[in-house]
């Protein structure tokens, strides 16, 4: 597998791909679950559960499952607990996956457009990226309230295309899940995907991304390769 032509913009996404954060998300869950007098989920569930933001991850916990809507005044009740135990717990155990920072320091310094492109609120990105030490790699932020839309929407995308005056077509999706794939696709972009992180338990090659590596420390040769 192999990129089709060499990007100008290069958009990544936050959980999953660049910093795992389920163990802080997996503790707020659990917190609030036993706040609100229920079972708490645990981590290997959480894990299979995060990627379409918080709201999503609450109704998930609140039910056990994957799919369904939860009881609306349950619902009202919990996400208010999570929103505030993850304000003060959203870097606390959250770690950058190995290969992050040198793939960032390769795209800075060959002279990427870089954005960053997730479902999660500005309030939680903006300090989980400080946190992490990569915040200002980004020339822009796209998070999940910053556009009308969300992933697998493409409009984040093309948001971020707009801004920088970057054809689709020039344009790159590093991401961990089929929502990027799907909003990629959507918007024409070009799709790598990262064989580890957050798909809800199924393989990131069955959503055939253009390429998937295994870690972002490979992007100067994937790179290199493209026309």
């Amino acid at each position: 597998m192999s990129l089709n032509k060499q990007p100008r913009m290069v958009l990544i996404d936050l959980d999953g791909t660049l910093v795992d954060s389920v163990p802080d998300l997996a503790y707020c869950t659990d917190a609030m679950m036993e706040r609100l007098g229920m079972p708490p989920q645990g981590e290997a569930k959480v894990r299979q559960w995060v990627g379409n933001g918080v709201e999503r991850l609450v109704k998930r916990a609140l039910l056990g499952q994957l799919d369904g809507e939860p009881d609306e005044a349950l619902f009202q009740r919990a996400l208010p607990i999570f929103m505030a135990l993850y304000k003060d717990n959203v870097s606390q155990r959250s770690v950058l996956y190995p290969g992050v920072r040198e793939g960032l320091v390769f795209l800075q310094d060959a002279g990427y457009h870089l954005a960053c492109v997730t479902n999660k609120a500005a309030a939680f990105t903006i300090p989980l990226l400080k946190d992490m030490g990569i915040h200002d790699v980004f020339e822009l932020i796209v998070s999940g309230d910053t556009t009308a839309e969300k992933k697998p929407h493409p409009m984040p995308l093309l948001h971020a295309a707009q801004h920088f005056g970057v054809d689709p077509h020039q344009a790159l999706m590093l991401g961990d899940s089929i929502s990027d794939v799907k909003a990629a696709r959507a918007a024409g972009f070009q799709i790598v995907c990262v064989s580890y992180g957050y798909n809800h338990g199924k393989d990131i090659r069955d959503a055939k991304p253009d390429v998937v590596i295994d870690s972002l420390a490979l992007l100067p040769t994937l790179l290199d390769k493209a026309a």
